[in-house]
């Protein structure tokens, strides 16, 4: 089993920076993490779930237009770690934003963090 926990977010003004965290830990959260590709996902007021940005286990990154060349998602294999690094946020960015297997896996889902993006 895999838990996930987000930390990061907060209130920021259009413009800012935020980076976000995702510690994995569970029994096999080790062998799991290394070996598998990871992905921040975003739901926004009103909206669905989407993939916001992607890593594989070689590194290989892909991210949804509306954030790329803002964003960065970067991993920690030893500290199981997963990072994404926000510049340049519009209000459009507001919303919870997890992390998650790529693709998701329905029993890896945390209670995210709020980014909250003012104009």
């Amino acid at each position: 089993q895999v838990q996930l926990v987000e930390s990061g977010g907060g209130l920021v003004q259009a413009g800012g920076s935020l980076r976000l965290s995702c510690a994995a830990s569970g029994r096999v959260a080790g062998r799991l993490f290394s070996t598998n590709a990871w992905g921040w996902y975003r739901q926004a007021p009103g909206k669905q779930r989407e993939m916001i940005a992607t890593i594989t286990r070689t590194d290989s990154t892909r991210y949804a237009d509306s954030v790329a060349g803002r964003f960065t998602v970067s991993r920690d294999n030893a500290g199981m770690m997963l990072y994404l690094q926000m510049d340049n946020l519009e209000p459009g960015d507001t919303g919870v934003y997890y992390c998650n297997q790529w693709p998701s896996n329905r029993n890896y889902w945390g209670q995210g963090t709020q980014v909250t993006v003012s104009s």
